[in-house]
C-alpha cells in the first residue's frame, strides 16, 4: 500500500480546527457583518467615482513632492547600506565571535522591532518636521532588514574558500574580501535594490506623519477631499514603484542575481 505524502496528522489536523475555531472568534470579536462589508463597497465605489478623472493642474505640487520621495528614499538606501555593511559582518556568528555578535543582533532587533512610521514620529519630535526625520525614520529600518540579510547571507558561506584565502597568509580585511564578500555580493545587490524599492513605497506613509515626501501632499489632498488630485498621487506613485521594479530587475540580471 503506498504512503500517502499529504496525507494530514492527527497533530496537523488539530492545529488546523484550532486555527479555523480561533479565525471564528476573532471575527466575532472584530464586530465584522456583510451589511457593514456591503456599506463599505458602496461607499469605495462611490469613492472611486470621485477620482475621476484625474486632476493633472497641480504638477509643481505633485513633482515638489515625488522628488522629495525619491531623495529621502535613495540617501535612507545608502545610508542603511553602508551602516549595514560592517554591522552585518559582526552579526555573522562563523566570523565573529560571540561576545560581538550579541551586541550587533540586539542593535539590528531594535532596529527591526518597530514599524518605520513609529520611528518616523519619533524622529519627527525629535528633529522636527521635514525630510530628514524621513531620512532617519528609512535608515534605521534599511539598517534592520539589509542588516539581518546580509548576516544571514555571510552564514551561509562556503568556508572552503575563506580557509583558501587564511592559507595565504592574508590578512582579516583580505580573508573578507576576497573570502567572503565575492560569495556574497549577488545576494547583497538583490538586498539592496529591494530595500530601495521598499523605501520607495515607505517614504509615501512616513510623510503622512510629517516627516517628508509625498505622503504630506496626499495627506492634505485627503483632508481637503480633492480625489481626483489624490488618484493623480497615487497613479504616480504605482508608477514610480513600477518602474523602480523594472530597474531593479535589470540590476539584477547584470549582477545574476
Amino acid at each position: 500500500m503506498k504512503a500517502q505524502p499529504f496525507r494530514a496528522g492527527t497533530a496537523n489536523r488539530v492545529a488546523l480546527g484550532a486555527g479555523l475555531v480561533y479565525t471564528v472568534y476573532a471575527i466575532s470579536q472584530l464586530e465584522f457583518s456583510w451589511p457593514r462589508f456591503l456599506t463599505g463597497l458602496d461607499r469605495g465605489g462611490n469613492l472611486l467615482a470621485r477620482m475621476v478623472p484625474l486632476d493633472l493642474s497641480k504638477g509643481d505640487m505633485l513633482w515638489g513632492g515625488i522628488v522629495e520621495s525619491m531623495q529621502m528614499a535613495v540617501l535612507a538606501s545608502l545610508l542603511g547600506i553602508l551602516l549595514s555593511l560592517p554591522l552585518g559582518f559582526l552579526c555573522s556568528r562563523n566570523m565573529m565571535p560571540a561576545v560581538v555578535t550579541w551586541p550587533a543582533r540586539a542593535i539590528i532587533s531594535l532596529c527591526r522591532s518597530l514599524h518605520p512610521v513609529i520611528i518616523a514620529i519619533l524622529f519627527v519630535k525629535a528633529v522636527g518636521f521635514g525630510a530628514l526625520a524621513g531620512i532617519l525614520a528609512l535608515t534605521v529600518g534599511s539598517i534592520g532588514f539589509i542588516g539581518k540579510l546580509f548576516a544571514e547571507a555571510i552564514e551561509e558561506i562556503s568556508p572552503k574558500q575563506v580557509e583558501a584565502v587564511r592559507a595565504t597568509g592574508a590578512s582579516f580585511a583580505n580573508v573578507i574580501l576576497f573570502g567572503v564578500v565575492p560569495q556574497v555580493l549577488a545576494r547583497f545587490v538583490g538586498f539592496a535594490t529591494y530595500q530601495l524599492d521598499s523605501n520607495l513605497r515607505n517614504s509615501t506613509m512616513v510623510g503622512i506623519v510629517g516627516a517628508g515626501g509625498i505622503g504630506g501632499t496626499l495627506f492634505s489632498a485627503f483632508q481637503r477631499f480633492d480625489y481626483s488630485f489624490v488618484a493623480t498621487i497615487l497613479a504616480t506613485i504605482v508608477l514610480i514603484i513600477v518602474l523602480g521594479e523594472l530597474m531593479a530587475n535589470y540590476i539584477k540580471k547584470v549582477f545574476n542575481v
